[in-house]
């Protein structure tokens, strides 16, 4: 047969055809999988963003009743939630404290706190805050705050953590009533009134709306395995007058019983830098505590 005989350029051209088809077909399976490979890891990240987190609570409870001589009760509750879905992340905080001696109350305040966080990154997240706060033998019936703002993991390790966050607020203050047993208005009726004075004439609280600050940290130190540290500071104040502002420190010290739960003690002092003229500056509460995490 010749060299260019019709039937070997049939052959050769046949041949080529095939070699052609099967580099078509394996581009066409490159691409396949690469859009797969693309497909599956989109999925995955996605799947990473939404990913939701079982919801952690951190409950420390404690009580004392003293019966006799003297009979006292007081209740302290401080409990967290918080819950995680991909980026986002939701945390609300209880504090409260009942005492009575004798069936008359000596304290009753609580505080309610609910942020939304928002991961920019691991360390750095957007911030919303909204607290409520009552204490009927401070200075104010309530105070409520809300607004938007930073926060920052400053130091995280095995042993130590540090969270650093900052608020601007719209903050509102509602003074408490002042009652007097006389209408000269010299005789404060203090509350509870344990001796049910008659209420002879009342200055009426006021209420202030004001725009504020509030910068708030968090460390923690794993002393051992079972052995806990932890301290808690801020300040709340108002921007356009310095000397109104609130201050809140919290020590306290834990140790593991088991994977749920824990012993505790805890120091609380909660400040006032403008109180009425009645009323202390700072009140503290010192409890002993069953912590209970799951």
């Amino acid at each position: 047969m010749q060299k260019g005989s019709p039937f070997r350029i049939h052959r050769w051209m046949c041949t080529r055809t095939k070699k052609t088809n099967k580099h078509k077909q394996r581009k066409k399976m490159k691409k396949i999988l690469l859009s797969a490979a693309v497909i599956t890891t989109a999925t995955l990240a996605l799947a990473e963003d939404v990913k939701v987190t079982p919801l952690t609570t951190h409950t420390e409870f404690g009580y004392i009743e003293t019966n006799g001589n003297t009979k006292t009760k007081t209740f302290n509750l401080d409990a967290k939630a918080e819950k995680k879905w991909g980026k986002h992340e939701g945390k609300a905080h209880f504090d409260g404290q009942y005492a009575e001696d004798s069936g008359t109350e000596t304290k009753n305040k609580y505080i309610l706190e609910l942020n939304y966080n928002y991961a920019f990154t691991d360390r750095f997240a957007f911030d919303y805050l909204v607290g409520y706060k009552v204490d009927k033998f401070s200075s104010y019936d309530y105070q409520f705050y809300t607004g938007p703002g930073a926060e920052y993991k400053a130091i995280v390790t095995e042993q130590h953590k540090l969270t650093l966050s900052g608020n601007i607020l719209y903050s509102q203050d509602q003074g408490a009533d002042i009652r007097y047993a006389d209408a000269a208005k010299t005789v404060v009726i203090d509350y509870p009134n344990a001796d049910n004075l008659p209420v002879a004439a009342i200055d009426y609280g006021k209420k202030d709306d004001y725009a504020a600050y509030r910068f708030k940290g968090v460390y923690d130190y794993q002393i051992t395995k079972t052995l806990k540290f932890g301290q808690e500071l801020s300040i709340r104040g108002q921007i356009d007058d310095i000397q109104n502002y609130f201050g809140y420190s919290k020590t306290s010290l834990s140790s593991k019983i088991s994977d749920i739960f824990s012993a505790g003690i805890s120091y609380k002092a909660d400040y006032v830098n403008q109180p009425a003229s009645d009323k202390e500056h700072t009140d503290t509460t010192l409890t002993l505590n069953l912590i209970m995490d799951y």
